[in-house]
């Protein structure tokens, strides 16, 4: 009985829609008989295509870390990162972004001694940016030295690996982020790091801005090992600051000046214990040659992905910069950074970067289907 009603609907629904087209088609011809004046021509949709492009970017490297301050970290990090992906752009928006980046440090064996892969989904307009996979880090997060050290993460992590949401407006920007820096498995153990990081413009187009960021980071034991110490540490910094850059003799001048909170813990050992200390930057710019000064002043601070001259007390890093040759693709720029900290005042670290980027070339066009 049911299907003879499914079969009796469904005629009754075939007939309808006949006897509509053919009433809809008898009208159109009659109106298209009597009166051709009064039809206006339908213009064609616009024709959507969807593209692919490639990048390729590069960084050679030579950065000799001459610290009697702290002796087990003397070192030189030398060597070249290469890095090449091909996105898939859906429309405007939305985007597709697969490739590798592979580090070869000089005298190394074998000859690439890590390859990060590259692998996530991009969305972008003008006010938000999202990703979630496997990308670069590039300029994305310049998290505070006493938080993150920038330099270490550019040479050996340069992919966040995880989420990141930026939304952008005239009063400045802020950015959330998840990063995964080992997953649990038998032999590694199971480590992460979120945070935020922004800028306030008050007032739009004058001077003064606040900055702001946190970072937390979590480091818990292996799968054979779950009796392991789980740790946790994070900070914050919070500075304000006046920007001229422009405004002067000098492309860039900026001050900033703030204090810095940090925790750390044990769980098996010791609940959280807190450090404070006063951070204060100058960056000064003209035309190839910059100088940036940072100063700190408190409690030795303890994060694991933090530079390490703040476990001091006290110390100056003053960032001398010279660049040497601005290319259409290539940027090489000297630096010499000199420490002062309690009872070693002539620690310095002396190097070289080039970078080389080729930007986003467009390689195909398609058609999307209707």
């Amino acid at each position: 009985m049911i299907k003879k009603i499914y079969a009796i609907v469904f005629a009754s629904l075939f007939v309808a829609a006949a006897t509509f087209a053919q009433s809809s088609s008898t009208k159109t011809q009659v109106t298209t008989k009597t009166d051709t004046t009064k039809l206006t021509k339908v213009a064609p949709a616009p024709v959507k295509y969807s593209t692919l492009d490639i990048h390729f970017n590069g960084l050679a490297f030579l950065d000799d870390h001459e610290y009697d301050a702290l002796i087990p970290l003397r070192k030189t990090n030398s060597g070249t990162r290469t890095a090449i992906d091909v996105g898939y752009n859906v429309d405007s928006l939305n985007s597709f972004v697969v490739g590798t980046n592979a580090l070869h440090e000089f005298g190394g064996v074998p000859y690439f001694v890590q390859v990060n892969p590259v692998a996530y989904y991009k969305f972008q307009n003008k006010k938000i940016l999202f990703n979630a996979g496997e990308f670069p880090r590039d300029s994305l997060l310049q998290l505070p030295r006493g938080l993150y050290n920038v330099d270490s993460a550019q040479y050996y992590r340069p992919n966040v690996e995880g989420l990141l949401l930026r939304v952008k407006s005239k009063f400045g920007f802020e950015t959330g982020f998840i990063d995964w820096i080992s997953r649990q498995t038998p032999t590694n153990r199971n480590q992460f790091m979120a945070g935020e990081l922004g800028i306030f413009f008050p007032n739009p187009g004058h001077a003064f801005y606040i900055s702001h960021a946190f970072l937390f980071e979590h480091n818990a034991g292996s799968k054979s090992d779950t009796a392991a110490d789980i740790q946790d540490s994070g900070g914050a910094q919070l500075r304000l600051g006046l920007d001229y850059s422009h405004k002067t003799i000098f492309d860039s001048l900026r001050f900033e000046a703030g204090g810095q909170f940090t925790e750390h813990r044990i769980r098996s050992q010791y609940q959280f214990q807190a450090s404070y200390g006063f951070v204060a930057t100058v960056y000064i710019g003209y035309k190839r040659f910059s100088l940036e000064d940072q100063f700190y002043d408190g409690d030795p601070s303890d994060l694991t992905y933090a530079d390490p001259f703040y476990t001091k007390p006290i110390f100056n890093r003053a960032d001398f910069m010279y660049t040497a040759f601005i290319g259409k693709h290539l940027k090489g720029q000297f630096f010499l950074a000199l420490y002062q900290s309690p009872a070693r005042l002539t620690d310095s670290e002396p190097g070289f970067r080039m970078v080389y980027d080729i930007g986003r070339k467009k390689i195909a066009r398609f058609k999307d289907p209707d």
